[in-house]
C-alpha cells in the first residue's frame, strides 16, 4: 500500500477542503455532481484499501476470500495431518460452551490456544445436539435416520467425522453400514454434494436466503475446509460454491441464520446466540 509523507498528505487534504468550498459556492445542480462524484471516488478508495487489507490478513492464514455468483465467501481449509482438528460441546461438567470465549478460556486454562471456531451442527432448544455427536467426552445421541421436518431431514443428511490422520463425510446411512468408529463427530444435513453431485432434493429455483455454514472433505480425506457465507444465499448458491469453487466430492451442511466464525487470526470473531456444537482448530 502507497505510503505519503506529512507534506504530501497536507497538500491532499488543502486540496480536498477547497474542492468542498467550490461546491458550496457553486449552483445547486453543479455542486450536486461533483459531490456525487467525490462520493463515489471515495467509495471506490474505500473498497480498495478494505480489500487490500483484507488480502493482507488472509495472506499468512489457512483462509480465503471466496466471491461465487455474485456473493462473498470465507473458506478455511485444514490439513488433518497437520492441524487438530476438534469438536466441542460441554465442559467435564457437562455444561454447553455456547459461547466462542467459554471455549476458548476452557482451553487457555489447559495451555492450548483456540485458533478457529465454526458452529458445528444443528441443536435443540437447550442446545443438545440434534444428531449423532461425539468428542472427548463420548456420545451424545446417537445416529439420527428418521423422518422429520426442517433441513436435518432432507435427506440424504450425513455425519462429518475425524480421525486422527482421517476425515470424512458420510451419508448416515451409509456411515452405520461402514461401522466408522471415529474420535470427533456430528451428524447435520442435508447433504449438500454427494461423490461430486449436488443433492437432489435442493432446489435451484429456491428463493430463502440465510447466512449460511458447511464443511466439505477432499477426495483423500486429509484436507477440510470450513466454510461461511458471508451475506444471506440459498442453499442452492451454497451447494454450488463446494461443488464448483472448492470442487470437493462431499460436503454437509451445518446450520444457517445462527452461523458464525472465530479466526483472530483474520480479525473474526462472530457474536450472536447461544450455540450447541462447536468445531475448533487448536494449538
Amino acid at each position: 500500500m502507497e505510503h505519503f509523507d506529512k507534506d504530501s498528505v497536507d497538500k491532499r487534504r488543502k486540496a480536498f477542503h477547497a474542492f468542498l468550498r467550490g461546491c458550496l459556492d457553486e449552483p445547486s445542480g453543479e455542486a450536486r455532481v461533483r459531490i456525487v462524484l467525490l462520493m463515489t471516488l471515495m467509495a471506490f478508495a474505500a473498497a480498495a484499501c478494505g480489500k487490500a487489507g483484507l488480502n493482507e490478513l488472509m495472506a499468512d492464514s489457512p483462509c480465503e476470500a471466496i466471491e461465487h455468483r455474485g456473493d462473498a465467501y470465507t473458506v478455511c481449509t485444514f490439513d488433518v495431518t497437520e492441524h487438530d482438528i476438534r469438536l466441542f460441546h460441554s465442559d467435564a461438567e457437562n455444561e454447553p460452551f455456547r459461547q466462542f470465549e467459554t471455549l476458548e478460556r476452557e482451553l487457555d486454562e489447559h495451555g492450548e490456544v483456540l485458533v478457529f471456531a465454526m458452529n458445528g451442527g444443528m441443536y435443540h432448544d437447550d442446545r443438545r445436539p440434534v444428531g449423532f455427536y461425539r468428542d472427548q467426552y463420548g456420545d451424545q445421541a446417537s445416529v439420527n435416520t428418521n423422518d422429520g421436518p426442517g433441513n436435518f431431514h432432507l435427506k440424504p443428511n450425513g455425519v462429518f467425522w475425524l480421525t486422527k490422520t482421517l476425515s470424512g463425510i458420510t451419508e448416515s446411512a451409509a456411515y452405520l453400514e461402514q461401522g466408522i468408529d471415529p474420535v470427533y463427530a456430528t451428524q447435520s444435513g442435508p447433504m449438500l454434494v454427494i461423490e461430486g453431485e449436488l443433492h437432489a432434493g435442493i432446489n435451484p429455483e429456491g428463493t430463502s436466503q440465510r447466512r449460511r455454514n458447511g464443511v466439505g472433505v477432499s477426495a483423500d480425506g486429509r484436507s477440510v475446509s470450513f466454510v461461511i457465507s458471508d451475506a444471506a444465499v440459498t442453499f442452492y448458491e451454497f451447494a454450488t460454491l463446494f461443488r464448483d469453487e472448492i470442487q470437493v466430492p462431499n460436503a454437509l451442511f451445518l446450520d444457517g441464520q445462527v452461523s458464525r466464525i472465530y479466526m483472530p487470526q483474520i480479525d473474526r470473531n462472530e457474536q450472536g446466540s447461544d450455540l450447541g456444537p462447536i468445531v475448533g482448530v487448536v494449538e
